[in-house]
Order: structure tokens, then sequence, then C-alpha cells
């Protein structure tokens, strides 16, 4: 659970199934939303470049009705009554994008006399709030990076990795939210958070006396559990808001 919240953050590609996160993000789950909008920036451009025929940035007005585009797909996407969701989101930037550019040729025709059209100014704006939104996605997805690389830090520092985590991470929803109360136990008890940052291990016989879970269970989930109480702990902002976002 642990590697498949975090590997969203890092987009699609890091485990966590497209038509997935597309059904979170159509009920209403901003972070999936998202994740799709910046994992998915290259495929917009490239999109949008095919049917211009010429490279295109995110500063240009294509780019802008592309990603709003793709952002209707998300929206709008039925499975198993349209094709796959990226077929469906090339289907339908290029239909916005082909509009767009009519409807461009169309006023240039009739403006074609003067310097500036209300629509130019239109599509400026709406480009330049494109703009804002990408680099505003960028810059959190730039600090959740951060937080990722020192989450990965702090838990080498016990001995523990992600690719370790991907093998011991509970697989039964019952387990993990076992594993998680008594990481949470640790995280908000001062003598087992203490004595976790001092021995780099749990108390379980301490833990054992309070939770209704035997010892070869808390031993069994051991890594995982030391794994979620170090998040708990830590000023990992956005990793403790994502996570808990998956576990409710």
């Amino acid at each position: 659970m642990l590697l498949t919240a975090v590997g969203g953050l890092l987009g699609h590609g890091a485990g966590m199934p497209l038509e997935t996160m597309v059904k979170q993000a159509q009920q209403g789950d901003e972070e999936a939303l998202n994740d799709l909008l910046a994992s998915h920036m290259p495929f917009v451009k490239k999109t949008a470049a095919q049917v211009c025929k010429r490279f295109i940035d995110e500063h240009q007005d294509e780019f802008s009705i592309a990603l709003s585009a793709f952002h209707e797909a998300i929206r709008q996407y039925r499975p198993g009554h349209d094709a796959s969701f990226l077929t469906f989101a090339h289907m339908v930037i290029r239909r916005r994008v082909i509009d767009y550019i009519r409807k461009e040729s169309k006023r240039v025709e009739f403006s074609h006399d003067f310097s500036v059209s209300p629509n130019e100014d239109h599509h400026s704006h709406i480009g330049d709030a494109a703009s804002t939104v990408y680099h505003t996605i960028e810059q959190q997805n730039d600090k959740r990076r951060e937080e990722i690389l020192r989450f990965e830090q702090l838990l080498a520092s016990y001995g523990l990795s992600f690719q370790m985590l991907v093998k011991i991470s509970p697989s039964h929803e019952d387990a993990r939210r076992n594993a998680m109360q008594i990481a949470q136990l640790v995280a908000e008890t001062d003598d087992y958070k203490q004595y976790l940052l001092d021995k780099k291990k749990l108390p379980v016989k301490q833990i054992e006396d309070l939770v209704q879970v035997s010892r070869k269970t808390i031993e069994r989930n051991r890594k995982y559990i030391i794994a979620m109480a170090l998040l708990l702990m830590s000023d990992l902002h956005y990793l403790k808001d994502y996570l808990k976002e998956r576990l409710n």
C-alpha cells in the first residue's frame, strides 16, 4: 500500500493502473487528477503537435486547449463503453485542437485588418491560466519528490528501502489496517516513539499488551509498521496527506 501510494506521487507509471486513477479523479480525488495532468503533459503536447504539425510548448494556446481537452476526457471517459483511456483522450484532444484551429482560421479571415482581436486576448488569457496551473502542479510535484527522497533516506537509516517494502507490505486490507493502527500508536505515544528513535526497533512487548494482535503478527509486519510510524512522526506533509487519503 505504501509503495502504491508513493508511486502515485511519481506518476502513473509507478504502479497504479491508469483507469483506476481516472476513476478516482472522476470521483473528486484532486491528487489523482493532478497526477494524471502532470504525468501526461508529454502525451498532451505530442497529440497537439501531431495535429498542428509543429512543436508545441506549454506557453502556446494550442497547449492550453489540449490540456483542457485532456481534462475533459478524464471527466467523460466511460470504461467498457469507450476505447482505452489514452485512445479516448487522444481523440478528444485532436477534436478540440482542430476546432480551435478552424475557429482561429475564420477569425483571421474576418479580422486580418486588425492588429489585435478580442479573441486573441481571450486565448492569451486561457494560455496564461493553463501555464499557471501547469507550473503550480510542477512545483507541488517537485516538493513531493523531495519528500520521497527524504523518506527514502530516513528508511535507509533503519535498514529499510522502498524495494524491501514492496515485498513485505500487508496484502490484505485488515492486516494493513491493523499495522497502521499500531504505527499510529507508536507515533502518538512518547515512550514508544523515543524507543523507536533510540533503538531503531519496535517496543514489541509493550505494544502486544495494548493491541488485539498476536506477537507473531506484529513481528511479521514489523518493518512495515516501522516505516509507517516514521512517516507519521515526520514533517513530510505531502506524503502523510497522500497516504491518509488512500487509507480513508
